[in-house]
């Protein structure tokens, strides 16, 4: 048994219940600051450790570290620092500044480790689940406002029903393959004459089960009430990482011990795809709140992104974790501003706040007008690298369909996002936000650098993403 393999894991955990405890302990001050810059701290370390471990299998082959497994946890303990920096200023002007808080965001944030280096459907099931439980508590952390607590509501019913689903599918599949390690169902497959219904209907089940995590149509209705209702930094976050992780665990699933039956569940990616672009696009022009844009936008994301899934080769998945990457940053940007939009100390969210942003705070609104012409895919932003590559990938896999419908929903897309910018520099000015927190600021400019500046760090990202894919078509 390889437990090395667990070391970031296992340190992130133990950090975790020290934190816990040191939370507990200290009553003289609150020590929410204190608990979120350990928890900053102690993700950073991880992040080092993720990066020196070893590679190989242990744990009796259910847990995995290869370049894949790296990849995704790099990019998930980043989503989730950038949350917590976030929150640092959002929680304690809305008096949710509890310790608890980074102690959630951390233990969510073991569960997407888990997820990435799942090798199993049953671990796979407890990383899912460990993360599921921390956010359905996030989302309702401002227990004293009443769309915080209908969020977490909302998210823990719809959520349960989805992990019911999952299990029910991985249920499926042990019964008719007799295992649930991944190499042992690839090498089941790949030797059967001919794969039995109910192994079919399993595959679909744990698709409908992850597609709910991602927030693909039709399993995304929790999307727009959770991202409205749940505090700001919970929103960025649950947009990011845990998303991030849960597209990872479609990804080694369908590609590694279900790659021998692509195409019993490629039809079905595609479905997903293209009704997560056409109806994310189409559902958020009428959006008021920037929130639930934002929300609608993101089924949109995640349909581009499900392109390079369907097209299931090396290209698709490298196109598919390369799109993630540009996502996480640009996303995590437009949330930075989303939370600076104070005025006298009250919360706004609707679109027509940000009107005449450009002259209240010039600096602010080029910030959002970068997120938004990503998110649109103009070059030579972060976004337009990210669909061109899964485009890239479906045209050479000879899914011209998809290309379209991504194109088209790209310009659907623009009339939203433009909207956004047309309310920053056009529609009259409303009153200024309150000063920008240092924290906001930090995030906010950061994201900007990465997102218009990403063809600076393209080759290395596409490097790494190319090798984590490489891993799972050996």
């Amino acid at each position: 048994m390889n437990w090395t393999l667990a070391v970031p894991e296992i340190v992130l955990s133990v950090t975790g219940l020290v934190i816990l405890l040191f939370g507990v302990i200290v009553t003289r001050v609150n020590p929410f600051v204190p608990s979120t810059l350990l928890t900053i701290g102690a993700m950073l370390v991880t992040m080092v450790l993720v990066v020196v471990s070893p590679s190989g299998s242990g744990y009796d082959g259910i847990f995995v570290g290869d370049d894949f497994a790296r990849f995704i946890k790099l990019l998930s303990l980043a989503g989730a620092i950038l949350s917590l920096v976030l929150s640092l200023d959002y929680n304690r002007r809305e008096e949710i500044a509890r310790f608890e808080f980074p102690v959630l965001v951390l233990f969510a944030t073991v569960g997407t480790m888990l997820m990435a280096s799942s090798e199993s459907l049953m671990t796979l099931y407890i990383g899912l689940e460990l993360q599921s439980l921390a956010i359905y508590i996030l989302c309702a952390f401002d227990r004293d406002r009443l769309g915080s607590a209908e969020s977490g509501l909302k998210y823990f019913v719809l959520g349960s029903l989805a992990s019911g689903l999952l299990l029910y599918g991985i249920s499926l599949v042990f019964g008719f393959a007799g295992t649930m390690q991944y190499r042992a169902l690839s090498t089941a497959l790949a030797a059967s004459a001919a794969i039995p219904a109910g192994l079919v209907v399993g595959i679909v089940f744990i698709i409908v089960g992850l597609a709910f995590k991602i927030s693909a149509v039709p399993f995304h209705m929790w999307t727009p009430d959770v991202y409205q209702g749940a505090p700001a930094p919970v929103t960025a976050f649950t947009s990011g990482a845990p998303k991030l992780a849960a597209f990872a665990l479609l990804l080694r699933v369908m590609a590694s011990p279900f790659g021998h039956v692509t195409p019993q569940w490629q039809l079905l990616i595609e479905i997903l795809a293209i009704a997560s672009m056409l109806f994310g696009s189409i559902a958020a022009i009428p959006q008021t709140s920037i929130k639930r844009l934002m929300a609608y936008s993101s089924i949109g994301h995640m349909g581009y992104a499900l392109i390079g899934l369907a097209a299931a080769t090396p290209a698709g998945v490298r196109g598919t974790l390369v799109y993630l990457t540009t996502y996480l940053f640009m996303n995590a940007g437009a949330f930075a501003v989303i939370v600076a939009m104070r005025r006298r100390g009250r919360a706004v969210e609707r679109i027509a706040d940000l009107a005449g942003l450009s002259r209240s705070d010039p600096a602010l609104a080029l910030l959002m007008a970068i997120f938004m012409f990503s998110m649109i895919g103009v070059p030579p932003l972060s976004g337009f690298f990210g669909k061109l590559l899964v485009f890239s990938a479906a045209l050479q896999a000879g899914m011209p369909t998809l290309v379209v419908v991504g194109i088209v929903s790209s310009v659907i897309g623009a009339v939203y996002y433009l909207r956004v910018v047309r309310a920053i520099y056009v529609d009259p000015r409303a009153s200024g936000f309150d000063p920008r927190p240092a924290s906001v600021s930090v995030v906010s400019i950061g994201m900007g650098l990465v997102t218009g500046l990403f063809i600076v760090v393209l080759g290395p990202v596409m490097l790494a993403a190319q090798a984590a894919a490489a891993v799972l078509f050996r």
